[in-house]
């Protein structure tokens, strides 16, 4: 069995963790939750509100599947975490959902969270499956 590969985007936004953009194993591609931070602006202040911050998280997450020579219409799963879950989950969702083709959304997960890394409202990570 082989074992996974990790890669890193150039053009991704510089990890607030230690982690890689992402890894890949038999045409799977695990996408690390990207936060709303801005690619080479790491000290630039997030975007204002859930919306904002949708766009530029999944922005970021298309740099990484890019990068990876993939696009959205590999992605089978997300998982979405928000901060303030009553608030925002609309808002967001519409954000999200307007990222996708009609009829063509990844199976998905949104979890509400006490917290995220730098201040974040919203991260969202990816499952994208090689043709």
């Amino acid at each position: 069995m082989p074992l996974p590969s990790f890669h890193m985007i150039d053009a991704a936004p510089q990890p607030v963790a230690t982690f890689s953009h992402a890894s890949e194993i038999d045409g799977w591609v695990f996408l690390t939750g990207q936060m709303p931070t801005w690619p080479g602006e790491p000290d630039r202040a997030l975007p204002e509100g859930v919306e904002a911050q949708t766009r530029r998280v999944m922005d970021n997450l298309i740099i990484v599947l890019e990068g990876m020579g993939l696009t959205l219409e590999n992605v089978a799963q997300s998982r979405v975490y928000i901060t303030e879950f009553e608030r925002d989950y609309a808002a967001m969702n519409e954000t999200y959902q307007s990222y996708f083709a009609a009829g063509k959304l990844p199976a998905r997960t949104c979890i509400g969270v006490t917290g995220l890394a730098v201040g974040a409202l919203v991260e969202i990570d990816m499952v994208a499956k090689r043709p």
